[in-house]
């Protein structure tokens, strides 16, 4: 195991930068995700600690090694891709030992490594078995599988789970953590999938741009999301965003842009008349006497809970709710938010007031 460092990194292809001198600290034995929209930067960024791309400036550094001219081979990563990349034509057993073989480590050794694997994973009695008699979260465990059995200094897994589906996302996001609980080898993943970044990781990277916008533990970034990109990025359903105006005073309140006051349990120094978003994420609303008004515009039972859309002046909110809600679009009810989860953001830069 190892950590690694990656300092202000950068990536051009000819005159166009995609990795604005990107610079992230993993401890050894860390589960870190790198997390963002598609064409972020994540992927490139995880293929140049790999040494799949070249760096274009900056360095990388596993354990106390500066890895940026290695060869793949030499930097004792073990990475696990998408598709699987499995031979057809091999077993489940060859599959997983074959890079093994491949460095002349003996056929007991290997045998060894792989039915340790094997019983780690449930792939036992799946050893003798071709990729193609295989169902796709077996194919994925095979994949691991195959990284196992190297015992590598870090783990990097490349959107591993996003061709499966949502049930066995799910089951994978499960196992994957309880591997890494059970190994303790340091991991890097990445996804653009934040509730996989929200239930696995130890610490989230969330990238746009090809710049690093957030570092932190899931719920530090999801109560205190540094800019208006982390707070709508992270969290489903997103935050509510509502525009409108700080009015600082004896009862600080936030004027939406159509006139609607929202109570704030305190206004940032000097922000009275600054224009600005008021964040509240859908579970900090509960139905009370003297809210908001609101008008329901579409209700959406989820079984454990109930998803209401509704008009707030001219702008819609979602609110999230254990309660069943027997509402229909068109009726009018009191919304009160939780004073102590609201979010201002600057509307210029989006950067958090409070």
């Amino acid at each position: 195991m190892a950590s690694v460092d990656v300092v202000d990194v950068r990536k051009a292809y000819g005159e166009q930068e995609v990795i604005h001198g990107v610079s992230v600290s993993i401890a050894d034995g860390e589960f870190v995700i790198l997390v963002g929209p598609s064409g972020c930067g994540k992927s490139t960024l995880l293929r140049m600690i790999a040494g799949l791309e070249p760096i274009t400036s900056g360095d990388v550094k596993i354990g106390d090694q500066v890895v940026n001219f290695l060869p793949p081979k030499d930097r004792d990563i073990a990475m696990v891709f998408q598709s699987y990349a499995l031979y057809p034509h091999k077993t489940v057993a060859e599959n997983m030992g074959f890079a093994l073989k491949l460095r002349g480590t003996s056929r007991a050794e290997i045998e060894t490594r792989v039915r340790r694997a094997a019983e780690i994973l449930d792939l036992v009695p799946y050893l003798g078995r071709y990729p193609k008699q295989l169902s796709g979260g077996q194919r994925q465990r095979v994949a691991m599988g195959r990284a196992i059995v190297r015992d590598p200094k870090v783990f990097l897994f490349d959107e591993p789970l996003s061709n499966l589906d949502a049930k066995l996302r799910v089951q994978m996001r499960a196992e994957i953590k309880e591997l890494h609980q059970r190994l303790k080898t340091t991991t890097i993943y990445v996804t653009h999938d934040q509730v996989e970044a929200m239930t696995m990781a130890d610490r989230i990277v969330v990238m746009h741009d090809g710049i690093v916008e957030q570092i932190g533990s899931p719920l530090e970034l999801y109560d205190r999301p540094t800019n208006m990109f982390v707070a709508g990025f992270i969290g489903s359903p997103s935050m509510n965003m509502i525009k409108g105006t700080i009015r600082a005073g004896k009862s600080p309140a936030f004027e939406t842009d159509d006139g609607v006051l929202l109570p704030l349990a305190e206004a940032p120094r000097n922000s009275d008349g600054r224009a600005a978003v008021y964040g509240i994420r859908p579970e900090h609303f509960t139905f009370k006497d003297g809210g908001l008004k609101v008008e329901v515009a579409v209700i959406e039972p989820m079984g454990s809970e109930t998803q209401v859309i509704a008009k707030l002046g001219n702008q819609k909110i979602t609110g999230v709710f254990r309660e069943r809600i027997s509402a229909r679009p068109g009726d009018i009810l009191p919304l009160l938010p939780d004073l102590g989860a609201a979010h201002l953001f600057d509307a210029a830069t989006g950067q958090r007031l409070n």
